[in-house]
């Protein structure tokens, strides 16, 4: 049993997209469930993980395959929201481990399709959107998104941006960087 408080969970998701407005019918879906988990004695990556989801009431366009790599295929391969979300909860003990995210994009797109699906919330209450503390650490007006913020930090961009699981990778490797210069999270 790991220890209480010492791993974190870093989510981001990819969902459905459309160059313009979606389709009739057509709403946001998580199709991608992208984590990185976090040695918080360590401050060190320990996992990468990525969990493709068929979305019910969307089609992957082509805008968001040319943005994410996700096709339409992968994702009907993939497993339900609501089966994704037991596996966030039972292998990545989600409803007691601290979390994160970059912005509250995901959090809100969870809530969203939780609400709308009747599926169990699958995190616990202690979300930390990482951009606050990141953008108060390096003194920034603005707060950035993740790649501009690899780049004030100086830590390069690993993987391909816009696909979850390389995206919850770079965003450890910033909330490390936050740990290095004394501003830890979780």
């Amino acid at each position: 049993m790991e220890e209480f408080g010492r791993l974190l969970n870093v989510i981001d998701v990819e969902a459905t997209c459309w160059k313009d407005m979606p389709p009739p019918g057509s709403v946001n879906e998580i199709i991608e469930i992208g984590v990185c988990v976090v040695d918080t004695v360590a401050w060190e990556r320990v996992l990468k993980r990525s969990i493709m989801v068929r979305p019910q009431r969307s089609t992957v366009s082509a805008f968001c395959t040319e943005l994410t790599g996700i096709t339409q295929a992968q994702v009907d391969a993939g497993i339900s929201f609501a089966d994704a979300c037991g596996v966030l909860r039972d292998e990545l003990h989600s409803d007691s481990r601290a979390w994160a995210s970059w912005g509250d994009y995901d959090r809100k797109q969870f809530e969203r399709q939780c609400s709308a699906g009747r599926v169990a919330y699958p995190f616990s209450a202690r979300h930390t959107n990482a951009k606050v503390p990141f953008t108060a650490a390096f003194e920034l007006r603005k707060r950035p998104g993740m790649a501009q913020a690899l780049e004030v930090a100086g830590l390069p961009l690993e993987g391909r941006h816009h696909s979850g699981a390389d995206d919850a990778w770079n965003i450890g490797a910033l909330i490390i960087e936050l740990a290095r210069r004394d501003h830890p999270i979780g």
